[in-house]
């Protein structure tokens, strides 16, 4: 450091002077120095000594390194220093020589320091401003600096980039800087300054940010590149979460199809565990993170559809099942596209039935719903793989009947192949096996292949299990039942519990068969007057209650040991409503259902957490209040009260149709109400415009008068020649002006005109619209009909208004004619002038004549219009002449055509005759065969030998 040493000189270089007083002899330097290098020399002291010295450096030196900025930008080097000064003193990161840095200083000095340097804006402009300077000494330390800031105070940041001209496209820019240290270290910018931000991600989207990142990361070997493959992931995650105007931006330009390479993965790379590093299962896991924020439960539901429409058809949804049945890929990458591909097939149809017809390459092959059903209730598998696979199964029954039928089919007696495991095995095997969570796992995928689906609630009641040799079979509910009595885990309790809340719920056949088994009832009777237990206790009874209660809501009279009301009696005498109410207030306020009810992924990191189902809770938050009210003594009122509510329901959707047909109405009120005021504020417009004409015309009045009496007191015409060829110039060009505004005018009146007329036509129509409605709501056509009558008030003052109007432009054209007039009396005067004035008359005499012809082109295009107007009138005429004509030869023909018909009757009687004839001809024919038999002679039966012997027959019977 020997070029800090020339400027500690005398004593205090002897002395050792401190840190601070070098600090502040360099910052005296840096500001009084007039020579550019002693100046430079100076910052790059305070730049080595900025790591050492953070605190002096940063109190004493920032604003003097702010207007080195200002002042010395053109010299690369005393820049560079100066942004990489501030980069130390503002940066909470760890230097190199932490032995060597104070101990003392505040963890959030960089922060403070940053709040001080962004307390003036200006700050963030000029570093915004250098990113322009494409020099390496300044463009990467400004990148570095800015990254520094948005790090530290995030938030104000935001704002003042988002204020300032052309800031995030000189951001964006870095991202085509040939020199990939800066282009990586604008990504890292641009995540910090996305984070949380929906406006500055609509601008850095909206400045081509996703074709670059796709080209960066394609250009980076897509899934094989490295940390800037995951630095443009993260960027891309940034600008999609929670924002629909990018999503929907994403979608639109076909960015969705080009994220189909990055899956394309070699066979051999699926198939080895040694073939993904640490690096690619990063950059894979981000890429799905980035498709699920497309097709997020979140997101609206027309946007979500389609994106997964397009994610089918570009083969996207293919490439992600290929993973998932690909063997040798990681279990953590395995389970996020588990849950990629149940989101991308969530209510989705034609993806869900794509889903059905995967199969999985084995020996021999199976579906894939059925291998993922495998992992789920196979205790050995990773816990965040099996929540996984149950959210997948859940993905493919939202929604999606046909799905819910092919399941609960699994589990009906069938004619199938006794050696193929199917779905329903699957999920019977883990509801009734040792593992608890298998049994949690197990009975929600069956709630989901019922709910919301009564008659596969009824189906499911026909399924029969075998419990043992030499007993008779047990249904289904029943062995869930005999479970749930056995006691057992809490997670278990409460997955049967949650299953049979959602079987009963809303199907009274089941609710039934509930009760039909006399032990049922009792158990939930013990449990809910319980008063003992843990709190994962008081959920199982909460539930209890709960189911009970559903039990009275759809019950349908049955059963008499257990009707309605004796269940009401038993609640109310053997629990307490108090009791009860409590019981299910304990379910919704525990920890457990809160987390649950938050999104239908399930995010648990430990078994133990998992206890409540999504759905479930929607439907607990749905009939809770009814179950309430069905177990209080009047709930025997319920029917009659749904009935009610019925047709409340009903009668409120009548009344909003009514409320949309007022509302279409108003609209239309509204803007012929809109029309009228721009029809008003046209005609002010216009008498605005008549009074200033009537100020030219008393302006040009004067001046004629003035003429007048100048000419009087003279007593003879001794004008000024320029004076009055600029008069007569201009009158000329004023009568001009008057006549091209009054044509003007004379549009302007027929437009006013023409939308009077479809004001009228639409508060007629407003009017016949309201009197056909009149029966169905007559207060609401009152107020219409005093809407109406105030237009048509408004609609008779614009009427006024015109005919006002066009009396004035009348009484301005005779005005006009009166100029002219005068006009015609002054070139009269002017022609009486002394023989000296006859060149200035002559040339006067010429702009009349000009006039005078220009009024005369006028008057002919005139009459050219009105020959036009004759003319379509005559091809009118003849147009009606020819269809005329058209219409007598149609008559011609109408008659030909009867004439026609007459002679083909004729035609057809004479056929008629003839057959006749033919006829009689053919009975004398069999006659004369037969007399020639008697005689002996033989006859032919071929018509031919007949017909040629014919004459000869008759000779012979003319001679005998």
């Amino acid at each position: 450091m020997d070029y800090l040493r020339k400027y500690l000189t005398g004593p205090q270089a002897e002395g050792q002077p401190s840190g601070a007083e070098t600090v502040e002899r360099l910052c005296d330097r840096a500001q009084s120095s007039t020579l550019l290098d002693d100046r430079r020399d100076a910052v790059r002291a305070l730049k080595a000594l900025s790591r050492k010295f953070r605190l002096e450096v940063g109190t004493q030196a920032m604003d003097i390194l702010r207007n080195v900025l200002e002042t010395d930008r053109n010299d690369a080097e005393i820049t560079g220093y100066a942004l990489d000064t501030l980069c130390n003193i503002m940066s909470n990161e760890p230097m190199e020589e932490e032995d060597e840095i104070p101990n003392h200083l505040p963890e959030d000095l960089g922060g403070q320091f940053t709040e001080i340097f962004i307390k003036n804006t200006d700050s963030v402009s000029l570093l915004l401003s250098l990113l322009e300077e494409y020099d390496f000494h300044v463009r990467w330390p400004t990148v570095k600096l800015l990254t520094i800031l948005l790090t530290n105070r995030g938030k104000e940041m935001q704002e003042i980039v988002l204020v300032s001209p052309m800031g995030v496209y000189k951001l964006m820019d870095l991202l085509v800087d040939s020199r990939e240290i800066i282009r990586n270290d604008a990504l890292l910018l641009l995540i910090q300054l996305t984070k949380g931000n929906a406006n500055l991600q609509k601008i850095v989207a909206f400045e081509n940010a996703f074709g670059r990142l796709l080209d960066i990361i394609h250009e980076e070997g897509n899934s094989d590149g490295g940390i800037v493959v995951e630095d443009c992931l993260l960027l891309l995650t940034n600008l999609l979460r929670n924002n629909s105007s990018n999503q929907n931006f994403f979608k639109e330009g076909s960015y969705i199809q080009k994220l189909t390479p990055f899956f394309q993965l070699e066979s051999g790379e699926m198939n080895t565990q040694g073939g993904w590093s640490a690096q690619k299962v990063t950059n894979i896991h981000l890429m799905l993170q980035v498709v699920r924020t497309l097709v997020s439960p979140n997101n609206p539901q027309q946007q979500t559809v389609a994106c997964q429409k397009v994610m089918n058809t570009c083969g996207l949804l293919q490439l992600l099942c290929s993973i998932l049945m690909a063997s040798g890929v990681p279990a953590d990458v395995l389970t996020e596209t588990i849950n990629t591909v149940s989101e991308v097939i969530r209510g989705n149809l034609s993806n869900q039935e794509y889903f059905a017809s995967v199969m999985a390459p084995s020996s021999p092959p199976r579906p894939a719903i059925v291998v993922l059903l495998m992992s789920m209730v196979n205790e050995k598998q990773p816990f965040v793989l099996r929540c996984a696979v149950l959210y997948c199964f859940q993905s493919f029954l939202y929604k999606n009947e046909v799905g819910q039928s092919q399941i609960v089919q699994t589990l009906l007696p069938s004619s199938a192949d006794v050696n193929t495991i199917t779905a329903g095995q699957l999920l019977c095997g883990g509801l009734f096996s040792a593992d608890s969570l298998s049994n949690w796992f197990a009975a929600v995928a069956l709630l989901h292949a019922i709910l919301e689906n009564p008659t596969q609630k009824e189906q499911l009641l026909r399924v029969q299990l075998a419990t043992s040799v030499g007993n008779p079979p047990v249904s289904l509910l029943q062995q869930c039942c005999n479970m749930l009595a056995q006691g057992g885990k809490i997670q278990t309790r409460v997955g049967l519990l949650m299953l049979l809340c959602g079987w009963t719920a809303n199907c009274p056949i089941a609710v039934t068969h509930f009760l039909h088994n006399t032990a049922n009832v009792p158990y939930l009777i013990s449990q809910v007057s319980s008063s003992e237990g843990e709190e994962q206790e008081v959920l199982a009874q909460g539930l209890c209650a709960f189911l009970l209660g559903i039990s009275i809501l759809y019950n349908n009279e049955e059963n008499d040991t257990f009707n309605r009301a004796s269940l009401q009696q038993i609640i109310e005498k053997r629990i307490g409503m108090e009791t009860f109410n409590d019981k299910l207030t304990q379910v919704y306020k525990n920890e457990s259902y809160t987390k649950a009810a938050k999104k239908p992924h399930l995010n648990y990191k430990q078994p133990n957490e998992v206890m409540f189902d999504f759905e479930f809770t929607r439907l607990f938050k749905t009939l809770e209040i009814e179950v309430l009210r069905a177990v209080k003594p009047e709930g025997k009122d319920a029917e009659e009260r749904r009935k009610k509510m019925a047709s409340l329901k009903e009668h409120e959707s009548i009344v909003d149709q009514y409320k949309g047909l007022i509302k279409e109405q108003d609209e239309q009120l509204n803007t012929t109400k809109q029309e009228l005021r721009e029809l008003k504020d046209k005609h002010e417009k216009d008498v605005k415009e008549l009074e200033q004409l009537r100020d030219q015309v008393q302006q040009l009045k004067d001046q004629n008068a003035l003429i007048k009496a100048q000419k009087g007191s003279q007593g003879v015409p001794v004008l000024d020649n320029n004076k009055q060829s600029e008069d007569v110039s201009r009158l000329k060009e004023e009568v001009e002006s008057l006549k091209a505004q009054i044509g003007e005018k004379d549009s302007v009146i027929e437009k006013l005109r023409n939308d009077l007329s479809v004001s009228e036509a639409r508060v007629l129509a407003q009017t016949i619209e309201s009197d056909e409605n009149k029966e169905n709501n007559p207060s609401e056509v009152a107020v219409l009909q005093s809407t109406v009558e105030k237009t048509n008030a408004e609609l008779q003052d614009t009427r006024k208004s015109l005919t006002d109007r066009q009396e004035e432009v009348s009484r301005l054209s005779s005005r006009v004619a009166m100029l002219e007039k005068e006009k015609s009396e002054l070139v009269q005067r002017l022609s009486e002038q002394p023989s000296e004035q006859a060149t200035n008359t002559s040339e006067l005499d010429a702009k009349v004549a000009s006039l005078t012809k220009d009024l005369e082109n006028i008057r002919q295009e005139k009459e050219s219009l009105q020959k036009r107007l004759q003319a379509s009138e005559d091809e009118k005429s003849s147009l009606n002449d020819k269809i005329q004509e058209l219409e007598k030869s149609k008559v011609a023909l109408e008659e030909e055509k009867a004439e026609a018909l007459e002679s083909s009757e004729s035609m057809k009687k004479e056929q008629d005759e003839l057959l006749v004839l033919l006829a009689d001809q053919d009975a004398k024919l069999a006659t004369y065969k037969s007399k020639l038999k008697e005689l002996g002679q033989e006859v032919e039966d071929d018509d031919d030998d007949y017909m040629e012997h014919g004459d000869e027959d008759d000779e012979d019977d003319d001679d005998e």
